[in-house]
């Protein structure tokens, strides 16, 4: 049996399907799995034992109507015996059609409910987690939900170049500020109070990672911080940070992309969500969800670039202290 799984972006999206493909390999040892993502998000999956094929989608080569349904055409030859999208958006809907195999998706919300949100007519509630939801698309082939086991893949050449700029990662904590939205962000100061805890806790400079764009936020917090932190945002690739997490003492971080390449790695979390709903995960003794339950909160589906309700309580209202307690309390 050959099959194709398609989750073009973004870098946690990707991550997430990682318990699917384990459990297929599991049940059907002789499968072939084909995945397909965009190019630029390929390092959040490439090297993934459970993947025999990785296939990339490249904007400047494949994009626009006639060109993706040529994609699916070529992929058409693979002969699928079945297709399953777990992007379920336009290049992912022609490309599975054109390919013309059995296609499954998942239970994505209603398109009402997510205007009703937008709108701010309704607060948002999730249907279910999101791997469950992609569970969903496998019960054709009689896949049963096992947890949130994820997985993400580095190699010794990531870990020895870390090791020849002379970094001091092995059991350091580490601070992840970004994401996709303003108003899924802890505040600068936020994290630079808790850089000095961390600090004073555990005798080691924080590390901050975070991409290019991220720099000059995360050099913010450092300065703020009376440069205790160790900026490392735009130094690193993805796999260099996953390898970087693996030997962390644990990592705080928004809801992003950095939480789901720790939890991949296997290294302790403590996730901070503000505006959207934290219920689209599980947590359990090494994921720690930290979330005051605003009575505004969860307001949006993605997080948004400015408060709705112009206070922004869900995030301002929450202090390095009242984090540095849940830390503690954790045992780490």
């Amino acid at each position: 049996m050959r099959v194709l799984i398609i989750r073009l972006s973004s870098i946690g999206d990707v991550i997430l399907t990682t318990p699917v493909l384990k459990e297929l390999k599991k049940k059907y040892p002789d499968i072939i799995i084909d995945f397909l993502v965009l190019e630029n998000f390929k390092d959040a999956i490439s090297g993934c034992p459970y993947i025999d094929n990785l296939i990339l989608f490249n904007k400047k080569k494949h994009d626009g109507l006639k060109k993706m349904i040529a994609f699916g055409n070529e992929l058409k030859k693979n002969n699928y015996d079945y297709v399953f999208d777990l992007h379920s958006k336009v290049r992912s809907k022609v490309i599975s059609n054109a390919i013309g195999s059995k296609v499954y998706t998942y239970k994505k919300r209603s398109f009402i409910k997510s205007i009703l949100v937008k709108t701010k007519m309704i607060k948002y509630k999730v249907d279910d987690t999101i791997i469950k939801n992609y569970f969903g698309a496998f019960k054709v082939l009689g896949l049963e939900y096992k947890g949130e086991d994820l997985t993400f893949s580095f190699d010794r050449k990531d870990s020895e170049k870390l090791e020849a700029m002379g970094i001091d990662y092995s059991n350091v904590p580490m601070i992840a500020p970004g994401a996709s939205k303003e108003t899924k962000k802890w505040t600068k100061e936020g994290f630079a109070e808790l850089s000095k805890l961390l600090y004073n806790k555990y005798g080691k400079s924080p590390i901050i990672i975070g991409s290019k764009s991220e720099y000059e936020m995360c050099e913010e917090i450092k300065r703020l911080s009376g440069d205790i932190a160790i900026n490392m945002a735009g130094k690193l690739t993805l796999k260099e940070s996953g390898a970087l997490l693996s030997r962390a003492k644990f990592l705080v971080t928004n809801d992003s992309g950095p939480f789901h390449i720790a939890r991949g790695v296997k290294c302790p979390t403590f996730v901070i969500f503000g505006p959207t709903s934290p219920e689209m995960f599980e947590y359990d003794e090494k994921n720690i969800l930290i979330y005051l339950n605003e009575p505004c909160s969860p307001c949006s589906l993605h997080g948004d670039k400015v408060c709705p309700q112009k206070h922004f309580n869900c995030m301002k209202k929450l202090s390095a202290q009242k984090v540095m307690e849940i830390i503690e309390k954790s045992g780490r």
